[in-house]
């Protein structure tokens, strides 16, 4: 029980936000995050799971307005970086290049701390001991991360890869239809000429 209290003390704390969002047509949408620290590293993810072309306009700014991040029309994106300022940064999505398609955007916001805590030393135990535990417990917690993306990458492309199936039955639908509606109007226009042909015959011969 000791042995993994000393393990959760050495995991970074982390406040992270996932959400998943329907961004209108001409909507942006702004999501905010604090830091309470010096050099907090902020995890920034969105993928855009339906609507359109998938893709959406991003922006992120800090406390002072500037921007940090920003990009036009992309389908997703996965950052990290430092805040440099303490305070609330925004992290803007825009739907306005479209004029009716909604985007179904996932997204999450982590905001980590990166003071390490360290294992307290037994007694009769190195200190290469202690280092060589906390290197692997780090290396880990991002094997994790590494894992935690790749679901969510895998879980986007099958979003996608969905959405074109529906998209493509919906065509063939309305190709059928349209070649039904086609051969019933074909059928009907030459039944009508076939009785005109007959009809005049008849005429000629009283």
């Amino acid at each position: 029980m000791h042995a993994f209290a000393f393990i959760l003390a050495l995991l970074p704390v982390v406040a992270g936000t996932a959400l998943t969002y329907r961004l209108q047509a001409s909507e942006k949408q702004c999501f905010y995050a604090d830091t309470k620290h010096d050099n907090a590293k902020i995890a920034f993810y969105f993928a855009v799971q339906s609507g359109g072309s998938f893709d959406v306009d991003y922006l992120v700014t800090g406390p002072t307005a500037k921007v940090v991040l920003e990009g036009q029309k992309e389908r997703q994106g996965d950052f990290v970086f430092t805040a440099t300022e303490i305070g609330e940064y925004k992290f803007c999505f825009s739907n306005e290049m479209s004029t009716f398609a909604d985007k179904m955007v996932d997204f999450e916001i982590a905001v980590e701390n990166e003071a390490r805590a360290y294992l307290p030393s037994k007694k009769g135990t190195s200190p290469e001991q202690t280092t060589a535990l906390e290197e692997s417990i780090f290396k880990l917690s991002g094997q994790l991360s590494t894992v935690t993306r790749n679901q969510k990458y895998f879980r986007t492309r099958e979003n996608r890869n969905f959405s074109t199936v529906r998209s493509t039955e919906r065509r063939i639908f309305n190709f059928s239809v349209i070649e039904s509606g086609m051969m019933v109007a074909m059928a009907a226009l030459q039944v009508f000429i076939v009785r005109f042909f007959f009809q005049g015959a008849r005429k000629g011969y009283v």
